[in-house]
């Protein structure tokens, strides 16, 4: 195999584009970080990290952001357990937790920062904000709280003015960017599931996947479908002429034509799927919408290790003609294992006593020094082994 660069050039791996993603994320007494974790971002981002470590934790710091600017912070810290499930449990001082991110483009890395600091009201515990900044690209602090008004009415630190149509004016470009963030993590039998859509919208889990492929422009829809059925021919030859059908009763199914030892195919939907084959669906479909960043939990899971390593290099080609920003978490060497992929573009989690510490890649000498060597391993078998467990081969069953 040979030699990695420690850093690909971007416009020669991911394409150009003006669009905006995010350029660095900081959390301070987030989940089980402890302290201060400020990294940047590239227009995709791999994270690894053993069991229990925080990769989860990362994306759900960008959810947060936009379930803030979609529902109210309120919701946002409701529907996360409460203020005690999502402070760090190493944290001392400062009280509450801060969330900061950087959003730009490839031209102009800081076109928008925005800044949120929460924290439990002593007497009320209800969360309310702390300090909320925006700063533009030109450097000018477009808000600042907390504002006088906000000193003469305590309440009005309860929500956030990203969630506020009337109070986010001045940055309502970072708003509509924040709001565009799309989560996946495919659950199958979700995706089975007939009353699984029950009212719900953008389910991370795929509970409307199928609602939203439906409520798709007919030309796109059946054009992208046509480009997956093609991928699905290759990943399993027996499946063919992947469509959507409505069933009497209103419901929306996935079908196929299963190519068997008799002259006419057997349809088969959703429900005769394979969890890797409605994971993987999902994934092309998401790859291909155009759209804001597109969280990825474990693209691997339930797929031959050889579609698997294809997946960078899909990225790749889908990015050119849809860039979106990709941040995806991972256990798989064989994700890693296309020379396509920069250090840069890849941050490990090392849990410890006092929290996980985030480490960009690059910034890993072990790592880098192996990988400017000459030799023939991959960037999945130079990196696995520095996030496995301590202790993993002392792993057993107790007799």
């Amino acid at each position: 195999m040979a030699t990695r660069n420690p850093e690909v050039p971007r416009d020669k791996r991911q394409g150009q584009s003006g669009g905006l993603f995010f350029t660095s994320l900081q959390m301070v007494h987030w989940r089980n970080f402890h302290g201060q974790v400020d990294i940047p971002l590239a227009p995709r981002v791999f994270l690894l990290g053993p069991n229990a470590s925080g990769k989860s934790n990362v994306l759900d710091a960008l959810r947060f952001l936009r379930d803030t600017a979609d529902k109210g912070l309120q919701a946002a810290i409701g529907s996360r357990g409460g203020m005690g499930a999502i402070r760090s449990l190493h944290a001392r001082r400062p009280p509450g937790f801060t969330l900061a991110v950087t959003v730009g483009n490839r031209n102009q890395r800081e076109q928008w920062k925005y800044s949120l600091q929460v924290r439990s009201h002593p007497q009320k515990h209800v969360p309310e904000v702390v300090a909320e900044r925006v700063t533009d690209a030109q450097g000018r602090q477009v808000l600042r709280r907390p504002k006088r008004e906000d000193k003469d009415d305590p309440d009005r630190l309860r929500q956030t003015h990203l969630e506020q149509v009337v109070a986010n004016q001045k940055f309502r470009p970072l708003t509509e960017f924040l709001t565009s963030i799309r989560y996946l993590h495919i659950v199958p039998q979700l995706m089975r599931d007939l009353d699984r859509s029950a009212g719900r919208r953008n389910d991370p889990f795929g509970a409307d996947f199928l609602e939203a492929v439906a409520a798709t422009p007919q030309r796109t829809r059946d054009a992208r479908l046509r480009k997956i059925s093609q991928a699905l021919q290759i990943a399993i030859p027996q499946l063919q002429d992947l469509t959507l059908e409505q069933d009497e009763g209103g419901h929306w199914h996935l079908q196929v034509r299963f190519v068997h030892w008799r002259k006419r195919p057997a349809k088969q939907d959703e429900r005769a799927f394979s969890d890797g084959t409605l994971r993987l669906i999902g994934l092309l479909w998401s790859l291909a919408e155009k759209g804001g960043p597109l969280l990825l939990e474990e693209p691997e899971l339930g797929l031959h290790t050889a579609l698997v390593s294809r997946l960078p290099s899909l990225m790749t080609r889908l990015y050119r003609r849809s860039p979106r920003q990709l941040l995806i978490t991972t256990h798989s060497p064989h994700l890693l294992n296309d020379p396509g992929i920069g250090l840069d573009e890849v941050h490990l989690l090392k849990p410890g006593p006092q929290g996980t510490e985030m480490i960009p890649a690059t910034e890993h000498q072990p790592t880098a020094s192996l990988c400017s060597e000459d030799g023939q391993l991959s960037l999945g078998e130079i990196l696995m082994p520095a996030v496995a467990p301590e202790q993993v081969d002392r792993f057993h069953m107790a007799d």
